[in-house]
């Protein structure tokens, strides 16, 4: 291959922010190439070379080589989530086992395992900063944890389930975006819909038209499917609806999406996996590199949270039943509980999402968000230009008080087909020195939020506010690192128990006066939210905050217990394992016909495989960590700055624990949590 291709192509192009306009399935292929084969060149290098390992050259060789192929892949997973096609799948997926394959070979190196081992032992570790040394730690924990020290026979049999595992995960994830995007119901009669807010209406009818069919289109993307749980009067259609969402990449559907045999096979190759390293199980692999220690502690942690929010769930349920009897709804079933909640809050509360909903359009959203971040960290956000990947992805920087860039973030709210559901942070660029200085950090920021109907701008609800600030934290945490070291740096690094500290961290301002009375505007009236309207979604906040935790400890220990006790080779299937957790736990049963797991894509294509309890465990963290606001003011820019210094800055150049320790001077406890959800009576 001739080098002027490869100069032309923009995923080589490392110098600046990436060129999302010019990023094409036919440039995925020859760059990975070549960055992997370069990669190798470089192994080869450093493993037999006979100087003795330094930082200098060995380490920093090393990290430049991954950042280039972080940064290259992270454009193209990027994209395959976001804008998902034919093509750009057919090539990330062909790139995907090389990328796992060549990660698999290093750490197997036992040449390059050993040099880290004896830089770890040289005299050179001790003049090394906190960051390096902790580099170098995690790097020989991480070999061990690949395989390195393994016989040769396992170790092939080893990198062969890590191909398998990465092949598995994205066809899992794949599965679920094709169904979603598969399922459409058009309904054509107008006295069907009642009930269902006006913007969602003209949101179905539009996509209806825009197909040249009569009437209202509803999908499973969540702007369309949850307006009619929550509020269709026609019973039947929420069933339809709920049915269809509850049973995608089932046997219900077609063969080829359907995930059952793909989680028994991840399982399998899991639990493999951690045998052939001397693990008892997958859980106890994973927390490894967790702040908690064993599951045990975990599940004992889980079973704490359970038993203190069992009898508000028992009570949120019970309260639930006997308004659904007022609504002639003797029986109530899964699909009728988002409406009849959302029926017994406005008459207990007096108010309805759909009312708070005109108060957050989407610019509104975004400065009160900016605003409470330049206050409390004193850095300022404002839009920028940069190529995107969609007409409506925006592009903002960060600068600090001094006008210095500080990071820069993309952000993609709206819902569309060819995107993955869900809200997440990524990274683009990670923040190191190099030899022309510091590089600026670059995330992506994606939620999937109703996008502008007609000639209104987006509407969020309170619940999404909250979501754009949960994910703008875990943006924060990438983006004002401090630390200059590539391994540590931002997210890197962080235990991912620890790693929801920030974005839960950030949710807590969506409940203060003097945040939301700034960041609201009625999109027709321009009046800001009343603090009448305030006080009562105050006073509702933990309407049914029972049961939504009592689901967070159902998902968590299903999660932990699979791949923990569960036997994968046994005659029970995770759905069975399910409805066990369910019969120990669960106040709220879903159909039996519900296929949760066959979408729970966290755990199977996502990170969170035996970490799904990380969420319960960082929000213990993070109530904590904004309870030392609350003593000192909730815009106290002193305490944003110690916030900033102790743990955004940090990254993951130290434990965790150390870090929330030096911000909150002590280690930290469960009380904040529980009386922010309401739980101490």
């Amino acid at each position: 291959m001739s080098t002027k291709p490869l100069q032309d192509n923009p995923l080589l192009h490392f110098s600046g922010l990436p060129k999302f306009d010019q990023v094409q399935a036919i440039h995925v292929a020859p760059a990975i190439d070549y960055l992997l084969d370069n990669g190798r060149l470089l192994l080869e290098s450093l493993s037999t070379g006979m100087d003795a390992s330094s930082w200098d050259n060995f380490v920093r060789p090393l990290e430049d080589m991954e950042e280039q192929i972080s940064r290259a892949w992270s454009q193209v997973s990027h994209m395959n989530a976001v804008v998902n096609s034919p093509e750009l799948r057919e090539a990330y997926n062909a790139s995907l086992p090389k990328l796992t394959a060549f990660y698999a070979d290093i750490s197997q190196d036992e040449r390059l395992y050993a040099k880290f081992r004896a830089l770890r032992a040289s005299q050179e570790y001790a003049t090394l900063s906190s960051a390096q040394r902790k580099i170098i730690d995690n790097e020989v924990r991480d070999f061990r944890l690949g395989g390195a020290e393994l016989a040769e026979d396992k170790k092939a049999r080893f990198k062969e389930i890590q191909e398998a595992l990465s092949k598995l995960s994205a066809k899992f994830e794949e599965n679920i975006m094709d169904a979603t995007d598969a399922y459409a119901y058009v309904v054509e009669n107008v006295e069907e819909l009642k009930g269902i807010p006006a913007d969602a209406l003209q949101a179905a009818h539009e996509a209806a038209k825009a197909e040249d069919k009569n009437g209202w289109k509803f999908t499973l993307h969540f702007p369309s499917y949850m307006p009619v749980l929550q509020y269709a009067e026609n019973r039947a259609l929420r069933e339809t609806l709920y049915r269809a969402y509850a049973t995608r990449s089932s046997e219900f559907g077609k063969p080829e999406l359907d995930n059952t045999t793909l989680i028994g096979d991840i399982l399998k190759l899991r639990l493999e996996a951690a045998q052939l390293l001397g693990f008892a199980n997958y859980s106890e692999m994973s927390l490894a590199t967790k702040m908690a220690d064993t599951p045990q502690q975990v599940t004992t942690f889980l079973d704490t949270m359970g038993q203190r929010a069992k009898p508000f769930a028992e009570r949120d349920m019970q309260e639930l039943r006997e308004y659904a009897k007022k609504l002639e709804l003797e029986d109530l079933q899964a699909w009728d509980i988002a409406f009849v909640s959302e029926k017994l809050r406005e008459e207990k509360y007096a108010f309805s999402d759909q009312e708070v909903k005109q108060y957050f359009p989407e610019q509104q959203v975004l400065h009160g968000l900016f605003k409470v971040t330049e206050t409390i960290f004193g850095v300022h956000v404002k839009k920028s230009q940069a190529p995107v990947w969609h007409e409506n992805v925006d592009f903002y920087e960060i600068t600090n008080q001094q006008g210095q860039l500080v990071g820069q973030f993309y952000l993609d709210l709206y819902a569309r087909n060819n995107k993955r559901g869900g809200a997440w942070m990524d990274e683009a660029i990670t923040r190191r020195r190099k030899a022309h200085g510091i590089e600026t950090p670059v995330a992506f920021l994606t939620c999937n939020f109703s996008p502008p109907v007609g000639d209104k701008p987006a509407l969020f609800t309170h619940d999404e506010v909250n979501t754009m600030f949960h994910e703008f934290g875990h943006g924060l945490h990438h983006l004002l690192t401090q630390v200059e070291e590539y391994g540590v740096s931002g997210i890197k690094g962080v235990e991912w128990d620890a790693v929801e500290l920030p974005s839960q961290f950030m949710e807590n301002f969506c409940w203060e006066w003097e945040v939301l009375r700034h960041m609201t505007k009625h999109v027709e009236t321009g009046a800001h939210l009343p603090r009448e309207l305030f006080d009562k979604m105050v006073a509702a906040k933990n309407f049914q905050a029972g049961m939504q935790t009592l689901r967070q400890v159902e998902f968590s220990l299903f999660d932990m217990r699979l791949h923990g006790e569960f036997d994968p080779n046994g005659t029970k299937t995770a759905l069975d394992l399910i409805e066990q957790v369910r019969d120990e736990v669960a106040v709220v049963r879903p159909p039996k016909w519900n296929r949760f797991p066959n979408n729970f894509s966290h755990i199977f294509a996502g990170g969170y495989a035996a970490g799904y309890y990380s969420y319960k465990w960082a929000e213990v963290l993070s109530a904590d960590a904004y309870s030392l606001f609350e003593e000192t003011g909730v815009l106290s820019h002193e305490t944003g700055q110690r916030f900033w210094n102790e743990i955004l800055a940090q990254g993951g150049s130290r434990p965790a624990l150390e870090s929330f320790i030096a911000f909150r001077g002590r280690e930290p406890s469960i009380d904040a949590l529980l009386r922010h959800n309401g739980m101490t009576g």
